[in-house]
């Protein structure tokens, strides 16, 4: 028996309280769905640079305090602070990021996972705190047939909104791929 999705109370990652099975199986799916949604067709340094843009145009549009970062193995292709952002916003950005890169899957589905069976993937021993975080805000970049090729991290916001805007960007530099 599946639930009807329109009745499932929104899953909220930040919070500590109980929360329905429900709730976050159906935020577990959205998530897997926008991976199989934002498959690149190629993601090149320009194409950074448009997706980093489009992020700082975002974030100054509706005055938010984030970091932005797009990170290719160990090269940094385009990051930048923008006004409110705080120097934790940095150490946020890295770990998400290497979560991202360590899992090839959005920072924000690493945490919900581990969630499934009760707990945090934060408790795990062998989860080390002080080089990942598994919250919302970092998402692989995919490039079809090949896989996760960089991640692109957005941290400054409760951690659904740092995952939202980073799919809203993909999205939109995914369109214009499309159409041009």
């Amino acid at each position: 028996m599946t639930s009807d999705p329109s009745s499932v109370t929104a899953f909220d990652p930040d919070s500590g309280e109980d929360q329905p099975r429900a709730a976050l199986e159906a935020l577990i799916a959205r998530i897997e769905g926008e991976i199989a949604e934002l498959q690149f067709p190629r993601f090149t340094k320009d194409d950074s640079l448009n997706l980093g843009l489009l992020l700082v145009e975002l974030g100054k549009g509706r005055n938010m305090p984030i970091a932005i970062d797009i990170t290719k193995a160990d090269q940094v292709l385009f990051h930048v602070v923008l006004d409110g952002a705080t120097p934790d916003n940095e150490h946020w950005v890295r770990a998400k990021q290497r979560t991202a890169a360590r899992y090839e899957v959005p920072s924000l589905l690493v945490g919900l996972r581990g969630r499934l069976d009760g707990g945090r993937i934060e408790d795990q021993g062998w989860y080390d705190e002080s080089v990942y975080a598994a919250h919302g805000g970092s998402f692989p970049i995919y490039v079809a047939g090949v896989g996760a090729v960089a991640t692109v991290t957005v941290s400054g916001l409760p951690q659904q909104a740092d995952h939202d805007l980073v799919v809203e960007a993909l999205r939109e530099i995914l369109a214009s791929m499309r159409l041009g």
